[in-house]
């Protein structure tokens, strides 16, 4: 992959692609239509709605499904080649002038998590299908091909993409899913082939360039009145199922000293991990989401308890370091109660820096539209990441208001939710012009 960029010409070199390659319909100054991206998004939230105002369209469900339908009639209107691949991936291709270059890819996911939002992977999706709506309406001629791809269950993790980059083990179709049904049987559902997930992997190379356009999920724009944020990196992620296992007995007959009670070590276990994560400085962060308690009757000692622990941080380092004071303050914890403590590690997403070039491009994008933007990291976790192991990657993120999201209160304007569009349409176009495969 070669790569070259001069900041300073690169706005013009962008507009004079579009004047050259064009044809005479298009303007050097293209912009996305904005009232007809809003109207999809519009449409999107008939699938799945809640009665909050929410989005119940968890992966692999009707909704899901229903969704992707729609999603494939706007594909090929904008003269998109499409399929459902094995992984249970909508994509949709454009082809190039030139058969030796790979082609670039851009997407997002419209699953949501229960009750979530109408905004989270939506505005990626949705502008990237408009981007090439635009394209298609112009009749600009790029020199890649571009594929636009509805990656499945991003918020279960993130399975569609991590199986593109041939991250997806044959143990995690066994796997729930947000929804009904395992991620084999979703991926059967959306109609893919889990059997032949090997037919979807991309090795280095085979891909050009990755963007995808998503809500900031946190406050850091909308506090600021930034239009655009330009993301420097993702943060790395691993997740362990937490197992505390003490003695269940009478709750009215057992003293408290003579206790093995797994939830009160459980319980012990969150402070543990709070105070593990905040006493070393950085940016990291720490979560325990989910906890059972086994028998759960109230005149029963509970006899085990099962947890889930997260933590996220862009060195993979410094979370391997975080994990290990975890696990050795678990042990003299499980010894002062009686109780035993496991950790069994069922996820990894690893910490991924976007492209240097590709900010670059982003930035002069953005300038050209007149967009104020800041570069920053992404403290959540997108399919990019799992794109950032075999091709460059570029994130562009747009506000998110009071930083809310996977709640149905999540919003994004509608202008901002075009910026963004209009910048991942000029990235794109400069990415074409920018960046070659060899």
């Amino acid at each position: 992959m070669r790569f070259s960029v001069n900041p300073i010409l690169l706005a013009g070199l962008i507009t004079l692609h579009i004047a050259t390659l064009s044809s005479a319909s298009a303007q050097s100054d293209l912009e996305v239509d904005g009232g007809r991206l809003n109207g999809t998004m519009a449409t999107m939230k008939t699938y799945g709605g809640t009665p909050e105002g929410g989005s119940t369209r968890v992966a692999y469900s009707d909704a899901n499904k229903a969704a992707l339908e729609y999603l494939d009639g706007l594909m090929r209107e904008a003269g998109l080649v499409t399929h459902i691949d094995a992984a249970g991936n909508l994509v949709g291709r454009r082809e190039g002038r030139s058969s030796d270059l790979a082609p670039i890819v851009a997407g997002s996911h419209i699953d949501t998590v229960p009750n979530g939002g109408h905004y989270d992977g939506i505005v990626g999706v949705m502008s990237a299908i408009e981007v090439a709506r635009t394209l298609h309406d112009q009749k600009v001629s790029l020199r890649h091909p571009v594929e636009f791809i509805v990656w499945s269950n991003e918020e279960g993790g993130k399975t569609g993409s991590r199986a593109v980059a041939g991250a997806v083990k044959p143990r995690e179709y066994a796997l729930p899913s947000l929804g009904q049904r395992s991620l084999g049987e979703g991926m059967r559902f959306l109609g893919g082939e889990p059997e032949q997930l090997d037919s979807v992997t991309r090795s280095p190379g085979d891909i050009a360039a990755y963007l995808e356009l998503h809500i900031e999920q946190g406050a850091i724009l909308d506090r600021k009145s930034i239009a655009i944020g330009v993301v420097e990196g993702i943060v790395g992620i691993r997740r362990w199922n937490v197992t505390v296992d003490g003695f269940a007995n009478h709750a009215g007959t057992t003293p408290m000293d003579q206790r093995s009670d797994a939830l009160y070590t459980a319980a012990r276990f969150v402070t543990l991990v709070r105070d593990t994560i905040t006493d070393v400085p950085g940016t990291q962060v720490g979560t325990v989401g989910r906890i059972q308690v086994f028998p759960g009757a109230p005149n029963v000692v509970p006899g085990q308890a099962v947890m889930s622990l997260e933590i996220r941080d862009l060195s993979m380092d410094k979370l391997g370091l975080l994990f290990d004071r975890i696990y050795s303050a678990s042990q003299i914890l499980a010894r002062e109660t009686g109780a035993k403590i496991s950790f069994e590690q069922f996820y990894e997403s690893m910490a991924a820096p976007t492209n240097e070039t590709l900010r670059q491009i982003i930035e002069a994008s953005t300038d050209s539209l007149g967009l104020s933007r800041q570069r920053m990291p992404s403290g959540a976790g997108h399919d990019a990441q799992s794109l950032g192991t075999i091709c460059p990657i570029g994130m562009i993120f747009v506000p998110s208001r009071d930083g809310t999201s996977h709640a149905p209160s999540e919003f994004t304007s509608p202008q901002q939710i075009t910026n963004g569009a209009n910048v991942l349409l000029r990235t794109l176009m400069g990415v074409d012009a920018q960046i070659d495969s060899d």
